[in-house]
C-alpha cells in the first residue's frame, strides 16, 4: 500500500462514522430471539415446561393472528415492521459523515473538527471587522459556512471586507469539500463591545 492509498484512508476513516453499533445491536436482537426460540424447541422435544410460550402454542397464536386481529391492526403492525426495514436499509447503504473536514496535505492525514474550523474562521472575521470576540458566531454546514456578524451598536461593520477575509481563510486551508462562506450582518447590534 502507497502514501497516498494509506492517506486516503485514515481521511475517510476519520470522516466517516462507522455502522458497527448498529450492526451489533441488530445482531444482538436476532441473536437473543433466536436463542430463545432454540431453547423453547429443545424444552418442548425434552417435554419440559416451556420458559414463556409452547413452539406449538405458538405456532397455533400464528396462525390465527389475522382472525383475531382487527385489520388496522395487522396494517399498522406491518407498516412499523416495513419502517424499522427502511430505516435498518438506509443506515447500511449511506455513510454517516463525522462533522470533519480533511486538509490537502501530500505527506499526511490532516482532518480538523467543523467547530475548531467555525472558530477560526470567526477569529478571522473579527480581525478583519475588529469586533470584539462574541460580536461573531460561525456555524459549519454541508456545503456551506455561516458566519454572522453583530456589530456594535451605531457603527457600520463592512461586509465585502469580513467576506473576503473569511474567503482568504478558508482558501488558505485546502479543504477537501469547498464550502462557500456566506456573510450576514445582524441588525441588531452589540451593546458596550
Amino acid at each position: 500500500m502507497n502514501t497516498a492509498s494509506a492517506i486516503r484512508r485514515l481521511e475517510r476513516r476519520e470522516t466517516h462514522s462507522s455502522r458497527a453499533a448498529a450492526s451489533i445491536v441488530t445482531a444482538l436482537i436476532l441473536a437473543a430471539a433466536f436463542l430463545w426460540l432454540a431453547v423453547e424447541l429443545v424444552l418442548a422435544l425434552l417435554g419440559a415446561d416451556p420458559l414463556i410460550v409452547r413452539p406449538g402454542a405458538m405456532a397455533q397464536w400464528l396462525v390465527h393472528v389475522p382472525e383475531a386481529t382487527v385489520p388496522a391492526r395487522l396494517v399498522a403492525a406491518g407498516g412499523v415492521l416495513a419502517l424499522l426495514g427502511i430505516v435498518l436499509l438506509a443506515m447500511a447503504m449511506r455513510g454517516g459523515r463525522r462533522s470533519r473536514r480533511t486538509l490537502k496535505s501530500g505527506q499526511a492525514a490532516i482532518v480538523v473538527d467543523d467547530d475548531v474550523l467555525a472558530s477560526a474562521v470567526s477569529r478571522r472575521a473579527r480581525l478583519a471587522g475588529n469586533f470584539a470576540p462574541g460580536q461573531v458566531t460561525t456555524t459549519v454546514g454541508n456545503g456551506s459556512i455561516q458566519v454572522l456578524v453583530r456589530p456594535t451598536s451605531g457603527l457600520p461593520a463592512d461586509r465585502s471586507a469580513i467576506q473576503q477575509a473569511v474567503e482568504e481563510e478558508l482558501a488558505g486551508y485546502g479543504l477537501d469539500r469547498k464550502l462557500s462562506p456566506k456573510v450576514r450582518i445582524s441588525t441588531e447590534g452589540a451593546l458596550g463591545q
